[in-house]
């Protein structure tokens, strides 16, 4: 009777793990359709990846153009100016050179009078505490003692 449930059981077993590896479908086949798609995907990554460096590199140049453009623009206008209109209005509406609007140096703020703000505190001399420091605008700490505050150490 032992023997005929071990057979039995041997041969549920049998089904069971026939129909559960037919489930997973890991045939060869299956594993080189995965293998393929996942090929598949790689080229396209690498494609986009590519379209992508294609169409930043593009952008680049046409801004390049653009900037290019825009200074033979700025020198007609300057030097139409210069021709057309007395020399002080065309000085105050067009600076004479092509790299002057693009001058990082002049912002206008002689011309203004304008100081801009500063990111920190100025000292009155070199060895006073700066701002920043820990113990800025302190005054040496005194201990405090319970006699000092009666009221609060009776609580």
């Amino acid at each position: 009777m032992i023997w005929l449930t071990a057979i039995g059981c041997m041969a549920v077993g049998v089904v069971v793990g026939v129909v559960f590896a037919s489930r997973l479908n890991t045939s060869p086949s299956r594993v080189q359709e995965l293998e393929s798609q996942i090929r598949d995907l790689k080229d396209n990554h690498t494609d986009y990846r590519d379209s992508v460096s294609d169409h930043f590199s593009m952008t680049a140049e046409l801004i390049q153009h653009m900037t290019e453009s825009y200074k033979e623009v700025y020198q007609h206008l300057a030097t139409g100016a210069q021709d057309l209109c007395s020399s002080e209005v065309a000085n105050k509406l067009l600076p004479a050179s092509s790299d002057a609007v693009f001058d990082p140096n002049d912002n206008n703020v002689e011309s203004n009078n304008l100081i801009p703000p500063k990111d920190y505190a100025a000292k009155q001399n070199p060895d006073q505490k700066g701002a920043l420091s820990e113990d800025f605008g302190l005054d040496k700490l005194q201990l405090v003692s319970d006699k000092d505050f009666p009221a609060q150490s009776s609580k």
